[in-house]
């Protein structure tokens, strides 16, 4: 039998069923458990109905304002902790990007130099311009990469604000879709220009990110990653579909696959990506704290399909110049 937890042990409850989402929820009980000296299974099924019936009846016994305190310190904490978590998420994120950003860069530059030398060999008027037009493409597209990096990496303050969904897909892509070419695997993309949502862009581009990895991963050489976003006029909903045709994901695995640390993979892949089991459990909390949905459909030998939806801001789509 369970005894009733201590004032000690209330305290590490607190801090740890609030920590449990961005933590080891194993390595958390198991220190609780320490503490009263019972079992992490028995911890694990009482924590949060034991946690706040035992805090609500210390409170009764005494010393309340001095427990609040604590309370109060524990979750200005927490609530330190998940800001540096945020933040460490976002340059992890940059970090797994920066070896194919790198390529991308160098290849540009490649790309200049080349028709630079070009442009001086020859002297007449049409290779030239070819020239110069290649030299201006690849300087634009350069532009476009630093300015995506540079804008993931910007320390913003995670508030909510309207956000351009096309426009961060198409951001994400100029930072990803080399690595894509590098393991042939075709990416499709069917971008409508939808209404904004209420997001944070630093949040959503590394939901983007994680999915668009697994997706590829999952993915054989020679296979497609579709991307699609449409508005759903209906629910007034923008619907984010992200489709690989790997080999799918077998139906008892299905209902975990959300799970904090659960993982089919064995470890990292080739470019040191993934195996943590963390990636779809950490998509879906910040879906979640987008008032969206994200759900998944698998058939085992055609493909995976993620689907997220999130509230449109308004109808009218916003007008942006192509040119």
């Amino acid at each position: 039998m369970v005894r009733r937890p201590s004032h000690k042990l209330v305290k590490d409850l607190l801090l740890m069923q609030e920590a449990a989402s961005t933590l080891s929820v194993s390595a958390a009980l198991s220190k609780t458990a320490s503490y009263a000296g019972i079992g992490t299974r028995a911890l694990q099924n009482s924590v949060v109905a034991g946690g706040h019936a035992a805090l609500a009846t210390d409170a009764t016994d005494g010393g309340s304002a001095q427990l609040q305190a604590i309370v109060e310190q524990q979750r200005q904490q927490i609530l330190a902790l998940r800001q540096e978590i945020e933040q460490s998420r976002r340059m992890a994120t940059l970090g797994e990007l920066t070896s194919t950003t790198t390529h991308e860069f160098n290849n540009l530059l490649m790309t200049m130099l080349n028709y630079a030398k070009l442009g001086l060999r020859h002297k007449d008027e049409p290779t030239r311009d070819k020239a110069f037009q290649r030299i201006l493409d690849a300087a634009n597209r350069a532009s476009k990469v630093t300015s995506s990096v540079l804008a993931m990496a910007r320390n913003r303050t995670g508030q909510m604000e309207p956000t351009d969904l096309k426009q961060l897909i198409e951001d994400t892509l100029l930072l990803i879709e080399r690595e894509f070419r590098r393991f042939r695997v075709q990416l499709e993309c069917a971008l409508e220009q939808v209404p904004q949502v209420n997001g944070s862009g630093n949040e959503l581009q590394r939901v983007l990110v994680n999915l668009l990895v697994n997706a590829r991963q999952a993915t054989p050489e020679g296979g497609n990653v579709r991307i699609s976003l449409k508005h759903n006029v209906d629910s007034n909903e923008v619907l984010l579909t992200i489709r690989d045709s790997g080999a799918g994901i077998p139906p008892d695995v299905l209902p975990r696959i959300f799970e904090p640390f659960f993982t089919t993979k064995s470890g990292p892949d080739a470019t040191g990506k993934g195996g943590t089991g963390v990636g779809l459990s950490s998509c879906k909390e910040s879906i979640d704290a987008h008032a969206g949905r994200i759900r998944v459909e698998s058939t085992v030998g055609k493909g995976t399909a993620f689907i997220i939806r999130l509230p449109a801001l308004a109808t009218e789509i916003p007008y942006r110049n192509e040119l």
